[in-house]
């Protein structure tokens, strides 16, 4: 065999090498499509901070008794496991992985995470493979299907876009505020912020806007067929509309400072420069109870338990099951 016909075989087969490193990096490199209907998180745990996201049985967490880092555990409480160092939010599930937003440097590669400061980042749900997908700061953000729809905090103005699970297919959507955190099936509702408070859909098959309803709401959260919400030309008392009948009732003219909903309760803070409380009742607003005298915030709701934090104190947590009259440290 002649020297030119080996080197052309030597270099034949370098590509042929090249080529197939290239196809398994991007074969086992992909992120496979979430199921149709795939939801990251609840609207009132995401407008909560998003501190707690329950998928098939595990509730992965942001434990502010270590710095807010993520956690797992098992909806009984069982099983609690460490999975990253840094300080977390916004946890979304879908899929075999996880989405949040990073805010500060970890300074430890240990259980594969990458050291970027605000950071909105994707991770298997062991807490491995960490990779950062946007470095914007993340105001709110929802995972519908395969796409992160994200607002942030743009300068000068806010910034709302979508961006796929897989880094790619970024397009801006609004540079104004639109809260994505409310979403099933496909809709995602939300509250107007420029010349009314009206509650729109935008359908994430082709993103495009209708008006639901000529309300004046904030934060709307759909739960069976109500959106229940704060109204704002009430003094931010908790009302629900029936998207079915077209009504409004109206659950607590308590000021309310944030609200959750799950699991057949309303649990709310009551605002009052007297009496404030955490509060709790059923979600026609049957049988409400102080659950907890004072200030709290950061309402998250999973399948059991109901979690929260006092205001102002960011290394406390308390939870109590869902419905009881009673809670603890957790």
């Amino acid at each position: 065999m002649s020297k030119k016909i080996k080197y052309i075989l030597i270099i034949t087969l370098l590509i042929a090498v090249f080529a197939a490193s290239l196809l398994a990096n991007w074969f086992f490199g992909r992120i496979p499509a979430n199921p149709p209907g795939t939801v990251g998180n609840t609207p009132g745990n995401i407008n909560n901070a998003g501190l707690f996201c329950e998928s098939e049985g595990m509730v992965y967490f942001s434990n502010p008794l270590d710095g807010g880092s993520l956690y797992s555990m098992t909806a009984d409480e069982q099983d609690i496991t460490k999975l990253g160092s840094s300080p977390v939010r916004n946890i979304l599930a879908g899929g075999k992985y996880l989405y949040y937003f990073q805010t500060v440097d970890s300074g430890n590669t240990g259980l594969g995470y990458v050291l970027s400061r605000n950071a909105f980042n994707r991770c298997l749900k062991s807490g491995k493979d960490a990779v950062s997908l946007v470095t914007d700061v993340v105001v709110s953000g929802q995972l519908v299907d395969n796409y992160l729809y994200l607002l942030t905090a743009g300068d000068p103005t806010p910034v709302f876009y979508k961006i796929k699970i897989d880094r790619s297919d970024k397009q801006v959507l609004a540079e104004y505020q639109v809260n994505p955190a409310c979403a099933r099936d496909g809709i995602i509702y939300y509250n107007g912020t420029q010349n009314n408070h009206y509650l729109y859909a935008l359908n994430t098959n082709g993103d495009t806007v209708s008006e639901v309803w000529a309300g004046n709401l904030w934060y709307p959260c759909l739960d069976g067929s109500y959106i229940y919400y704060m109204d704002v030309a009430n003094d931010y008392r908790l009302c629900r509309y029936d998207m079915n009948q077209k009504v409004v009732e109206v659950l607590t003219n308590d000021r309310v400072d944030c609200f959750n909903v799950g699991g057949g309760y309303i649990y709310y803070q009551h605002s009052s420069s007297t009496s404030p409380a955490l509060k709790v009742m059923g979600t026609d607003g049957s049988n409400p109870m102080v659950l907890a005298e004072g200030n709290y915030t950061n309402i998250n709701i999973t399948s059991r338990y109901v979690y929260f934090q006092e205001f102002g104190e960011e290394s406390s947590l308390y939870h109590s099951p869902l419905g009881s009259s009673s809670y603890s440290s957790f």
